[in-house]
């Protein structure tokens, strides 16, 4: 997965790698270059008494030592710009495919390790890359030639390389093959860090109000644990390679040293090839050291990149059709009807459906209210029409179109929906609004505001529309955050309105008024609102009753008072009959 990974992602860069490794081979050749050289110097030179044999090759070392120099630099610089532009295109990527899952995908990866995958998983990633581009390239080419150039200074003592190469090479492949498993449940631990924080601090004040402190300090503290086990256990690995890898240099770097000075003393070796050979198994053992750093890294970078891997190659759910009926401009839907025609939706795996043959129509200039116990499938009903899920089984369409033969975006466009969570993103109120109609005037921003009765409020704030708003609003109060989002979902000027129980924050004399404000501002839109309260759907043209995911009563709030059992516990439950409207 990471070698595929890293290869369709450089792909795009086959200049720049392609000039990398020129310059690591440069560089590498260079450091292969000085000892022989140096160990002429010592024979030809100094040992002779020649000194302008000294000069020259000496000369001529400052000059191999100032291009190694310069193309190490080089390297270096491409390699982490290349490495750069890498995370940069695969944050990219992870952020769009994130932004295409539907909420079942979105559900079964987690919000906290979506996250983490998109930030320190790609971090990881592109570390790996610069090791790579400092490293890996270098490290093989390094061990080779010194492996050469040492047999060609001397072949007895060339047998010690032949030795030290398997032993390091073994002690890689162990350490490495324990790290694997390690770095892969490190990533999940760390998920389930994340997620426990991002509980803690969300619910800091339910926390607190049940006195659960304690509890949640030993939660997090287990989670914590594990977590630092794995680091620890992880690490110890790391800190164990370096004092092995320098008890093999160091023994054999004695052995170099013992058996080379007999050779030099009995005349079968001079003293300048020695000094070369030395230097070289010095290289090759930071060649493989080198490497061994590498691939000590890689076990972390494979474990990311599977994870990436799921993320990037998860199926949407929802997608668009094969063959989508092109339109340019959704006006052939305005005035449409919302028909549903024997809908059903099932999760995966579920053993029982949570919508089972819905049919009802919404036609224009009408309000459908839909009403029903917690959990009877209301809000995944109103997911179905833009498609956030798809129905299993069944058709749903707008102006006669099948909703699935449209393209998403073209949907999507036809429609102002007001989640159950009223989300507000960092930035002015302004802003917030603007999501909706980038281009909308300030004129317009203030009639959808007046109309969601959020002006009051908005003008009496210290700089008005151009306050900030803290991610997720929450600076604000719940009927603030609510009646914003209502005003951004009226700035969509479309012929589809959903309402998923966007007034549940909102006393009843303010939902009263934004009710009778969007009758007269939505007159001649479909309407299909989720309402908790009866009060809510009482005023609706149709009320559609759902009890256990199935459609049990439809009509108006006067006919189900008398014809449904269900609307009617209902209505019992929240007001007295002798009051209702």
């Amino acid at each position: 997965m990471l070698f595929g990974l890293m290869t369709r992602l450089l792909a795009g860069h086959k200049g720049a790698v392609t000039a990398i490794v020129a310059l690591q081979l440069i560089q590498t050749a260079g450091n292969l270059l000085l000892p022989t050289i140096n160990a002429a110097i010592i024979d030809d030179g100094i040992v002779a008494g020649n000194t302008p044999e000294i000069f020259r090759l000496g000369a001529v070392m400052v000059l191999i030592a100032a291009v190694q120099a310069s193309a190490a630099i080089a390297a270096g610089y491409f390699g982490a710009v290349v490495a750069m532009k890498l995370g940069h295109q695969l944050r990219g990527e992870v952020f769009t495919r994130i932004q295409s899952l539907s909420s079942q995908e979105m559900a079964a990866f987690g919000t906290q390790s979506l996250v983490t995958r998109a930030t320190n998983d790609t971090q990881q990633i592109q570390s790996f890359a610069v090791l790579v581009f400092t490293m890996l390239v270098a490290a093989p080419v390094m061990a080779a030639g010194g492996v050469l150039l040492a047999w060609q200074q001397d072949m007895v003592l060339s047998s010690v390389v032949m030795v030290i190469m398997p032993i390091l090479l073994l002690i890689m492949y162990l350490i490495v093959r324990r790290l694997v498993p390690l770095y892969r449940q490190g990533q999940e631990l760390l998920d389930r860090t994340g997620e426990l924080f991002r509980e803690q601090i969300i619910g800091a004040n339910v926390i607190r109000a049940f006195v659960r402190q304690g509890h949640e300090t030993r939660r997090f503290a287990k989670t914590n644990s594990s977590l630092t086990g794995n680091n620890l256990q992880s690490s110890l690995l790391v800190a164990g390679m370096l004092p092995l890898i320098m008890i093999v240099v160091n023994l054999s770097s004695v052995a170099v040293v013992w058996f080379g000075g007999h050779r030099v003393y009995d005349g079968g070796m001079k003293i300048g090839a020695l000094t070369a050979f030395i230097a070289y198994i010095l290289q090759i053992l930071l060649a493989i050291m080198m490497a061994m750093y590498v691939f000590m890294t890689a076990p972390r970078a494979a474990a990311c990149a599977e994870r990436l891997g799921a993320v990037l190659d998860a199926k949407p759910s929802v997608q668009d059709h094969k063959a989508p009926q092109e339109t340019r401009h959704g006006s052939s839907l305005e005035g449409g009807s919302v028909t549903f025609r024997n809908v059903s939706f099932s999760y995966p795996g579920a053993e029982n459906p949570v919508l089972e043959d819905i049919s009802f129509t919404a036609r224009p200039g009408t309000t459908v209210a839909i009403v029903g116990s917690t959990g009877s499938g209301k809000s995944t009903l109103l997911s179905l029409v833009p498609r956030f899920l798809d129905a299993t089984a069944g058709t749903i369409s707008i102006g006669g179109r099948n909703i699935c033969s449209m393209p998403l975006d073209l949907l999507r466009r036809t429609m102002a929906v007001v989640p159950q969570l009223s989300y507000l993103f960092s930035g002015t109120i302004a802003d917030n609004l603007r999501v909706a109609a980038p281009e909308a005037t300030e004129g317009q921003l203030w009639e959808a505001m007046e109309t969601a009765q959020a002006a009051g409020f908005v003008r009496a704030l210290p700089r008005g529309m151009d306050t900030e708003v803290g991610q997720g609003g929450t600076n604000l109060s719940g009927g603030q955050r609510q009646r914003l989002c209502i005003a951004r979902a009226l700035l969509r000027r479309v012929p589809v309105y959903l309402f998923d129980d966007s007034f549940s924050a909102l006393d009843f004399a303010t939902e009263a008024r934004v009710r009778d404000a969007l009758e007269i501002a939505l007159d001649g839109a479909v309407v299909i609102v989720v309402a908790e309260r009866i009060s809510t759907a009482a005023g609706a043209g149709q009320i559609l009753v759902l009890d256990d995911g199935r459609l049990v009563a439809q009509g108006t709030h006067l006919q189900l008072l008398e014809t449904s059992a269900t609307y009617r516990e209902i209505a019992e439950s929240q007001l007295a009959l002798d009051d209702a409207p």
